[in-house]
């Protein structure tokens, strides 16, 4: 089976980054309003709760599947369905934020997330400097 191809969720593709920051840093800003259009879409600003419809300025619907407030928020975006989660370093210093997409249609599609999900990693980060 090629790389990214799964059984049960078809392509995914996952990207990951440890910032230098604690999570409750990085928390305050990926689900806030900044953050949330960064990664979910702009106009995008669900109740962070399970079960929270959403719509993006370019008329994505999404739903919020699972929320653990400091830890993970889980979304149906389109067809897909991402996750974003935050792993705090052993001295809590730092935090490791994730974004994994699952149910892409090809590998090119899932190049094209990749490639997204760096864009939006870079741009997190640059968001956070100096906080």
């Amino acid at each position: 089976m090629p790389t990214g191809l799964t059984k049960d969720v078809g392509w995914q593709i996952g990207v990951s980054r440890t910032l230098p920051h604690p999570v409750p840093v990085v928390w305050d800003f990926v689900s806030g309003p900044e953050g949330l259009a960064l990664w979910l879409g702009p106009g995008a600003a669900p109740a962070l709760e399970r079960g929270a419809p959403y719509r993006t300025a370019d008329g994505v619907t999404g739903e919020v599947r699972g929320y653990r407030p400091e830890e993970r928020i889980r979304a149906t975006h389109g067809s897909t369905t991402f996750q974003l989660a935050l792993v705090p370093s052993a001295d809590g210093a730092r935090t490791a934020l994730r974004f994994h997409e699952e149910h892409l249609t090809s590998a090119q599609e899932r190049e094209e997330r990749r490639a997204h999900w760096r864009r939006v990693m870079e741009r997190v980060a640059e968001a956070l400097e100096g906080r």
